[in-house]
């Protein structure tokens, strides 16, 4: 599993000749890393002196973080394997109309698939960018440039992974279900900048001397 490697050989292996481990598997990554920073603000706050009276939200955006930590991490693998699979239904045989008409319906469901995989992670990137933004303003300020990080890295995850939902739309014929997926994905891409932007330039103003 690609999770299980170094990460010297993660990315040897992004860097190969091979197209996975690609960007969607990429987009994931940045939401676990999005996810392990939000959850390291929380815990430097935890016990410290100043922040008492959010040392019950620090524990929870804690937990929360890292459950989401370990999603976005099976996610590395995951859109890897929805790549396979659409692969592998573009190996079936096509020598029959019954063969043709069978490879045709798989390939749809499988890139329909290969869609709904990215566009989770984006879902949950984009629901981490609340819980980073309270911890961005109410978490120790000694590591409030790592949660404005943990921010910019879960902006990616949710714009990297809404590429590759659209690049897979580009394949569907079901036109109900790209046009719903690409307004979802329009607006899920509006938000998370909105988002990111207003926490940056929040927190740009509190760093000025």
């Amino acid at each position: 599993m690609l999770v299980d490697l170094t990460v010297k050989e993660f990315l040897n292996k992004v860097a190969g000749s091979d197209p996975v481990p690609g960007g969607g598997s990429i987009a994931a990554l940045n939401g676990a890393i999005a996810s392990a920073l939000a959850a390291m603000v929380a815990n430097l706050t935890i016990g410290k002196k100043g922040y008492e009276l959010h040392e019950e939200l620090m524990r929870h955006i804690s937990g929360v973080a890292l459950q989401q930590k370990e999603a976005f991490v099976a996610d590395i693998d995951r859109d890897s394997e929805a790549y396979d699979k659409v692969f592998a239904c573009f190996k079936m045989p096509k020598a029959t109309d019954e063969e043709k008409a069978a490879r045709s319906a798989a390939i749809q469901e499988a890139t329909k698939f290969a869609a709904l995989v990215p566009m989770q992670v984006a879902r949950n990137a984009y629901e981490l960018m609340t819980v980073i933004m309270d911890v961005a303003r109410l978490g120790n300020r000694n590591a409030v440039t790592d949660a404005c990080v943990a921010m910019m890295s879960a902006r990616s995850a949710v714009l990297g992974a809404l590429m590759n939902v659209r690049i897979n739309l580009g394949s569907l014929k079901d036109k109900e279900f790209v046009s719903k997926l690409q307004s979802e994905a329009d607006e899920l891409e509006r938000l998370a900048c909105a988002k990111e932007k207003e926490l940056l330039d929040e927190i740009n103003q509190e760093l000025k001397v």
